[in-house]
């Protein structure tokens, strides 16, 4: 997968990632992250919106992670 490939993948995830529902928006973060992380990788810039969107996400797949403990 060429650059211009890996940066049209990350705004069409983007898109989806917007609209989604939140288990939806869950689901696509790994896919998502990976993505970001092989334009960083190969040198390419990651747009602040995305990095943003990822750490978001992140924040989420955590909270969802303590909302599933039993107390």
């Amino acid at each position: 997968m060429t650059d211009q490939d890996l940066s049209q993948t990350a705004r069409q995830l983007e898109a989806r990632i917007i609209a989604a529902s939140a288990a939806k928006r869950l689901e696509l973060q790994p896919q998502f992250n990976r993505v970001l992380e092989r334009l960083a990788r190969n040198g390419e810039h990651v747009p602040a919106r995305l990095r943003n969107l990822n750490a978001v996400l992140l924040d989420e797949a955590i909270e969802d992670r303590f909302d599933n403990l039993p107390i």
